[in-house]
């Protein structure tokens, strides 16, 4: 199951990406936004995409004007890795490397076949599950736990 969600900047670009999806033959489910509304806001979205991700174990896709709003604002919470991403060689750092659980792309700034080749990198790249990857990951979800 694949999570996405954009605000009225990603609207349009989210649309297209359930097409892919459904082309490519993954299981997708839209949180929002439902329409085009210039006055949603991108953090109310990247909450509900991100607690998914994160109860099912699953992977998400946010979409927002720049990708940093949705990505900071998912990044706030425990057990997500979000990433903003803006080539094929990122993306497969971040999901091999980092076990990115959310791609943040951007709607204004990557053209729509940069996207979809980033999108489908994120959806084909494993983890890698070297134990120096596992090892950083544990720290972050240990300092998860800590308050600040």
């Amino acid at each position: 199951m694949v999570y996405i969600g954009a605000d009225h900047r990603g609207f349009y670009l989210k649309e297209k990406i359930k097409e892919w999806l459904t082309a490519w033959e993954y299981e997708c489910r839209d949180l929002g936004a439902e329409s085009y509304d210039q006055n949603d806001d991108y953090p109310d979205i990247a909450f509900k995409v991100g607690r998914k991700v994160v109860a099912d174990n699953g992977k998400g896709v946010l979409i927002c004007g720049s990708g940093v709003g949705v990505c900071v604002a998912a990044n706030k919470m425990k057990g997500v890795r979000a990433g903003v991403c803006l080539t094929e060689g990122q993306v497969f750092s971040g999901r091999n490397d980092d076990d990115m659980n959310i791609l943040c792309l951007n709607a204004d700034i990557v053209a729509e076949e940069e996207n979809q080749a980033i999108l489908k990198a994120f959806l084909e790249t494993p983890f890698g599950s070297e134990e120096r990857y596992v090892r950083r990951i544990n720290k972050i979800k240990e300092y998860e736990t800590k308050e600040c």
